[in-house]
């Protein structure tokens, strides 16, 4: 590390990231579609409800649809920077098919986008977030239907002409990995009398790997100075031991993740993935130019989650001790804290990450998502989250570090700046926000926002541009 440059580079992008789904609510206003978001009331790992018999807090999340001006203006008073958000792809095409977009759905994102420029803050647009048109699950199948692919450029074409000038910053798909780990919020596919069929999963992600070269063709085609990046929840892993095979196991276990990065910076399918599916008897099917695209159209930069290390262990006795974590679950790590959720605490990985992706890709990474879900006690109007305070601090200081091993990192967006509901467990009672919302898992409160000492604490790390932590 070189001290001489641990300063954050002016400009650096701090802000916050949600996803429209866990926050936005009013799940039919204005012509919207159902997604695949409002039939999960259980959040990502759990089968649907087509009934939607079941109670469902996404469909009114803290309803930002009406608030956003309110809250907007208490990311400003914190300073933010920027603000990724996502569009909600059944605003824009109810079903997912149509031609022409709807224009209601449109003209939200606009009023919003405005009101972020009015405050100086840098829109930061994902296109695709956990949630996706039912209607192309229904009739499509979808993610393993190569016409999504049209449906998604259609869409990404929509958002790239009505925002030009607007919006600088884009990301393809949210944690695109997620696909592995749960299909039906990831690629809105359901398997065959419930058996994983890892054919569709590997077609689905070659459509989707397709869709984002598109979108970053198309992008720079109206926009040449758009940036589009990827988008991958980070999934670093450690050897249990010393031990070769450990090692393996953790290098193999990373490159699960670490394909789909490959694929959308480099620009082709890597060896390791071919002689795996070699063995696995999977062929991707693929038209022509597919892989001249891919090759001719890597993002700008690498955009990532990090909440949680894991750890791979080869020996049986280990396989027992799991603990939790975003999307899947790993080993225990004796020398790591956990969260209330058992996502284990591990600032130090987020160098490690950042290290790991530049070395790999030497292409500016954004961090968009990282934060500490816990429950909040709501006293005299506050919440004294001062583990929130500690957590976030400790990944900046990691992060400081990374800047000064030579990494080059654009920004960083803390999840969930205002409490939202949860992708995992669809509940509020896991909360990130440096922001309160008065409501509750059962859809009870006043909806009422209060300020977190979080909140003035992140206030004085913007203002100070990383230095006063």
């Amino acid at each position: 590390m070189n001290p001489k440059n641990t300063k954050f580079p002016d400009g650096f992008l701090w802000g916050g990231a949600v996803a429209a789904n866990q926050l936005e609510g009013a799940y039919q206003a204005d012509g919207k579609g159902l997604s695949t978001a409002d039939v999960s009331p259980n959040g990502i790992m759990f089968p649907p409800d087509f009934s939607m018999k079941d109670f469902n807090l996404y469909h009114e999340g803290i309803d930002f649809y009406h608030k956003y001006k309110e809250d907007i203006a208490l990311f400003a008073e914190m300073g933010f920077k920027a603000f990724r958000f996502s569009i909600a792809w059944t605003r824009i095409f109810p079903n997912g098919d149509e031609t022409e977009p709807n224009e209601k759905g449109l003209q939200f994102y606009d009023d919003m986008i405005d009101e972020l420029l009015k405050h100086n803050i840098e829109p930061v647009i994902t296109i695709s977030h956990y949630e996706m048109p039912l209607g192309l699950v229904k009739n499509y199948g979808g993610w393993k239907n190569r016409k999504l692919i049209g449906f998604y450029e259609n869409f990404a074409r929509t958002l790239f002409n009505r925002f030009k000038g607007r919006v600088r910053y884009y990301m393809t798909f949210n944690e695109i990995n997620v696909l592995f780990h749960a299909p039906f919020t990831g690629g809105g596919i359901l398997f065959e009398n419930g058996e994983r069929n890892e054919q569709d999963l590997y077609q689905a992600a070659h459509h989707q790997f397709v869709a984002s070269a598109l979108a970053v063709k198309i992008g720079h085609e109206i926009d040449a100075t758009n940036q589009i990046g990827c988008m991958i929840a980070s999934m670093l892993t450690y050897p249990y031991s010393s031990k070769p095979e450990d090692m393996f196991a953790a290098l193999s276990q990373d490159r699960k993740t670490l394909v789909f990065s490959d694929v959308q910076s480099r620009g082709y399918y890597p060896t390791y993935l071919m002689n795996d599916l070699e063995e696995k008897g999977i062929t991707i099917q693929m038209e022509q130019g597919d892989l001249e695209l891919l090759q001719d159209n890597t993002v700008d930069y690498i955009g990532f989650s990090y909440y949680m290390s894991f750890v791979a262990s080869t020996a049986p006795e280990h396989q027992d001790e799991k603990t939790a974590g975003n999307l899947m679950a790993g080993v225990k790590n004796p020398y790591l804290q956990s969260s209330e959720w058992g996502w284990q605490i591990d600032p130090v990985g987020l160098r490690t990450v950042c290290n790991q992706l530049y070395d790999r890709y030497q292409k500016p990474l954004f961090i968009v998502e990282n934060g500490l879900g816990a429950v909040d006690k709501l006293e005299d109007g506050t919440v004294q989250d001062d583990y929130r305070i500690n957590y976030l601090k400790a990944h900046i200081q990691e992060m400081k570090k990374a800047i000064g091993d030579g990494v080059e990192i654009m920004g960083y967006t803390s999840w969930g700046p205002i409490d939202l509901v949860s992708a995992s467990t669809a509940e509020l009672k896991k909360r990130y926000g440096f922001i309160y919302v008065d409501r509750d898992s059962e859809g009870k409160g006043s909806n009422k926002r209060y300020k977190k000492k979080s909140f003035d604490w992140y206030k004085k790390v913007i203002s100070s541009n990383g230095e006063d932590l």
